[in-house]
C-alpha cells in the first residue's frame, strides 16, 4: 500500500518525536499527543487494524533506537505515551463509527416498520442490513411483561439462538416500542416459528403475534401491522395460546370493518341484558364461556365455577331477556356474532 493507505503514513513524525525526547528527556507536548490521537482516528476510519499499527510503532521505535541518545526509560515512556494516545484516538473513532451504525440501523428499522421512507430507497438500504425487500417477508412481534431495547438480554438471547440455527442472512431481529421483532423471508415460516419459541422463553411466557407474508418493500410494514393487530385481538378477546397468527384471525377484522353495523347488532341482540340484576356483564360472560367451549353446558359451568343448574338458569334468563335461545342453532349465530362484537368493541364498558 502507498500514500494514505500505507500504515507507515500514520506514524508521521513519530521517530522525530522519539529522537528529540530521548535526547532532551522531556515528555510529549499536548500538541504531540493530540496529533497522535488524530492519526489514530484517521487510521481507524481508513479501516486499518490497531494491532498491526501498534506493531508498526514498536518496529519503528526499535529502528530509531540505535540512533537515539539518552536513557532507555525516557524513550520507552515516550513510546508508551505515543501508543496510548494513538490507541485512544483509534478507539474513539471506532466508538463513533459504532454509534453512527446504530443510528443508521435504528433509522432504517423505524422507516421499515412505519413505512415512512421512499420504498425504492428503503429497498436499497435494506441490503446493508441483510434483507432483500423485493421478496415476500413476514413479521413476528413478541410482547413480554416488560419493555425491551436492543442490547437487552432477551433480544440478544433470541438473536443468538436464531443466528445459530439459521444464520444472519435475510433475518432481522430488533426491538420496537418495547417489543421483540423478527423480520424473515415469507417462505421461511420455520424461522418465525422458532422465533416464537425462543421469544416465549426469553420473555417468560410473553405472547407472539405473526403477520402474513406480504410482497415488496411495503410488505414488511403490512405484516408488522397484522402481527400487532393479532396481539391486540388476543388481548381484547382473551384468546388462548401464546402464538396468534393473523391468518387465523381474519374473521375478526371482517366483523368489525363496519363498526356501526356491529355496534347496532350488539345493542339490538344484547342490549336487553343491561336490565338484568347485576347488569349485562355476568350474562355476557356466561355466553362467552358457553360459546367458547362449543356450547357444552357442563364445561361452561366449570369454567365459570358454577353448577350446571345455575348455568342453565342463566341461559334461560338470557333467552327471556333477548328473545334468542343460545341453545337453538337458529339463534346461536346471531348471539355468538354479537358476543364477539361486544368483546371487540369493549361493550358494555364502553358506550356504543
Amino acid at each position: 500500500m502507498t500514500g494514505r493507505d500505507n500504515p507507515v503514513h500514520y506514524l508521521h513524525g513519530y521517530t522525530e518525536i522519539l529522537a528529540d525526547i530521548s535526547s532532551t528527556g522531556r515528555r510529549l507536548t499536548r500538541e504531540e499527543i493530540e496529533s497522535r490521537r488524530a492519526l489514530g482516528e484517521r487510521a481507524a476510519e481508513a479501516g486499518h487494524k490497531l494491532r498491526s499499527l501498534v506493531s508498526e510503532h514498536l518496529t519503528a521505535a526499535r529502528s530509531a533506537w540505535p540512533h537515539s541518545a539518552g536513557s532507555a526509560d525516557t524513550a520507552l515512556s515516550a513510546v508508551q505515551q505515543v501508543i496510548d494516545a494513538f490507541a485512544e484516538g483509534f478507539e474513539r473513532a471506532q466508538r463513533q463509527a459504532v454509534r453512527q451504525e446504530e443510528a443508521a440501523r435504528r433509522e432504517f428499522i423505524d422507516d421499515l416498520l412505519y413505512g415512512r421512507s421512499d420504498l425504492g430507497r428503503l429497498a436499497e438500504r435494506s441490503e446493508r442490513f441483510g434483507l432483500r425487500l423485493s421478496h415476500d417477508h413476514a413479521v413476528a412481534v413478541a410482547d413480554g411483561p416488560s419493555a425491551y431495547e436492543e442490547g437487552d438480554p432477551a433480544p440478544r438471547q433470541v438473536e443468538q439462538a436464531l443466528i445459530g440455527r439459521f444464520g444472519a442472512r435475510n433475518i432481522l431481529i430488533t426491538t420496537k416500542d418495547g417489543r421483540l421483532v423478527c423480520v424473515a423471508p415469507g417462505h421461511q415460516d420455520d424461522v418465525l416459528g422458532y422465533f416464537a419459541k425462543q421469544a416465549y422463553a426469553a420473555t417468560d411466557g410473553g405472547r407472539i403475534g405473526i403477520g402474513r407474508p406480504q410482497p415488496g418493500p411495503g410488505g414488511v410494514v403490512h405484516s408488522y401491522e397484522e402481527a400487532l393487530n393479532a396481539l391486540e385481538l388476543g388481548e381484547r378477546l382473551g384468546l388462548e395460546g401464546p402464538v396468534l397468527r393473523a391468518a387465523d384471525l381474519l374473521v375478526y377484522p371482517v366483523l368489525t370493518r363496519d363498526r356501526q353495523a356491529m355496534a347496532d347488532l350488539v345493542l339490538d341482540a344484547l342490549g336487553p341484558l343491561t336490565t338484568a340484576r347485576g347488569g349485562a356483564r355476568p350474562l355476557l360472560d356466561t355466553l362467552t364461556a358457553y360459546f367458547d367451549c362449543g356450547c357444552v353446558a357442563a364445561e361452561a359451568a366449570r369454567r365459570l365455577t358454577l353448577s350446571v343448574r345455575a348455568l342453565t338458569y342463566r341461559l334461560e334468563r338470557i333467552h327471556k331477556l333477548t328473545g334468542a335461545n343460545p341453545a337453538d342453532p337458529a339463534d346461536r349465530y346471531t348471539l355468538q356474532t354479537a358476543v364477539i362484537g361486544a368483546r371487540l368493541l369493549d361493550w358494555p364498558a364502553q358506550a356504543l
